[in-house]
């Protein structure tokens, strides 16, 4: 997986040195974090509680800094950017805003905003499930500026809303947006100003992901019917490939690996597919590997350990645990006692939420997976991804958020 690299360093560039969970999906967007001295057994009850507390509705991951943790929850027709202190869960400080947007499936999915905050700089980056993003200073929460990144066109807002969570490069953060032009959007993280939009792709759900690509950045995108890479400099689009679903639901954010194999994924008849990408000058080179219809994640995320990819299969029902070798596309095993759920990669590891709100720590391998603990510790309806600093594990479900410690103390 990406090391420390050239992803690293801009991370640490624009979201200062100290942070240990600045957007979706980690460090280093893939879910893979290093961390010693977890607990591997747990008393019946679960991991020591270090704090619980309401929260509004919503399935916007949490991200962290030195100082505080930040979500987003809705309340009727408004959102509120929040931030808690890690130690006990108390507000440091709470801003609601006015986020239009027509719920037209959320008794099935639950509610939004699902979108993860970003930090940037002294800055808190969201993005409603209307399209509407805000900056907001970390320390205060005073909104600095709001952009309509859908443009005010109704067609652009998909019908579960907008889910794509931003990512920072050098001083712009970058999303989709969808829409003849505007596929893809910079925008300068200083002024919410559009720094360059470009492509005419229309929106899936699934965000973007930064790579290093043979010594370059590279920008990938996964949208409503295909896979593609652009220069996060410009916008210039450098490749693509199609990646076709069922009324374009591609949600699951791709996985990169350092042996340059790209992986994406969905459900609604859409299947699985990996790249492998190789740079020659300003010629990005793209070769499939596999492709099937065997593998579809849904709207959970993947991580991947070496050469297998694990996550719950399936569009539907159960989907049960799987592990699918990233050479072939080949299923390795399926675990059935592990059903839909979010997971992070530590070490050799993986921590693994379930949308029943049942938490583990499990040891995967080429023959199946040991879990080593498990315990129930939410009681609602768990599609975050869990968020890991240090020791403190974050969650949260549809009512509440919770802070536990895996460390084995």
């Amino acid at each position: 997986m990406i090391g420390l690299s050239i992803v690293a360093a801009w991370l640490v560039a624009t979201v200062g040195g100290n942070e240990p969970w600045p957007q979706w999906g980690g460090p280093s967007r893939n879910f893979v974090i290093e961390a010693r001295g977890l607990a591997t057994s747990w008393p019946t009850d679960g991991p020591r509680r270090i704090w619980k507390r309401a929260l509004g509705d919503g399935y916007s991951s949490i991200v962290s800094d030195d100082s505080a943790i930040y979500t987003l929850y809705r309340s009727g027709n408004q959102d509120s950017a929040v931030a808690l202190d890690p130690a006990t869960g108390a507000t440091k400080w709470e801003t609601k805003y006015d986020a239009p947007f027509n719920e037209t499936c959320s008794q099935r999915l639950g509610p939004v905003p699902r979108s993860a905050p970003l930090l940037i700089g002294e800055r808190v980056i969201t993005i409603s499930a209307g399209g509407l993003m805000n900056s907001f200073d970390r320390k205060t929460g005073a909104r600095q500026w709001s952009l309509d990144l859908l443009g005010g066109a109704a067609d652009a807002v998909r019908a579960c809303g907008y889910s794509s969570s931003p990512l920072a490069f050098e001083d712009l953060v970058i999303t989709t947006a969808g829409g003849p032009g505007r596929g893809v959007v910079a925008v300068q993280a200083a002024s919410g100003k559009i720094a360059w939009q470009s492509q005419d792709f229309q929106n899936g759900y699934s965000s973007p992901l930064l790579i290093d690509l043979d010594g370059r950045p590279e920008l990938i995108v996964f949208t409503y019917g295909e896979v593609a890479g652009l220069n996060p400099k410009t916008g210039a689009l450098e490749w693509t490939r199609p990646h076709p679903s069922d009324q374009g639901v591609n949600v699951t954010m791709p996985l990169w690996g350092s042996d340059n194999l790209l992986f994406v994924s969905s459900a609604y008849n859409g299947g699985s597919r990996v790249l492998r990408l190789k740079r020659s000058g300003d010629t990005v080179n793209v070769e499939e590997v596999w492709a099937n219809k065997r593998v579809r994640i849904h709207f959970g995320n993947a991580v991947r350990l070496g050469q297998y990819i694990y996550a719950s299969n399936g569009d539907f029902g159960s989907a049960p645990f799987a592990a699918v070798d990233v050479l072939t596309g080949d299923m390795i095993w399926r675990d059935r006692s592990v059903t839909r759920a979010t997971l992070l990669g530590v070490g050799d590891k993986l921590i693994i939420l379930d949308e029943d709100g049942n938490l583990a720590i499990a040891t995967p391998s080429a023959t199946g997976l040991t879990v080593h603990a498990k315990a129930a510790v939410l009681g609602h309806t768990a599609w975050t991804a869990p968020t890991l600093v240090g020791t403190t594990l974050f969650l949260r479900d549809r009512e509440q958020i919770l802070a536990v410690d895996l460390s084995a103390r």
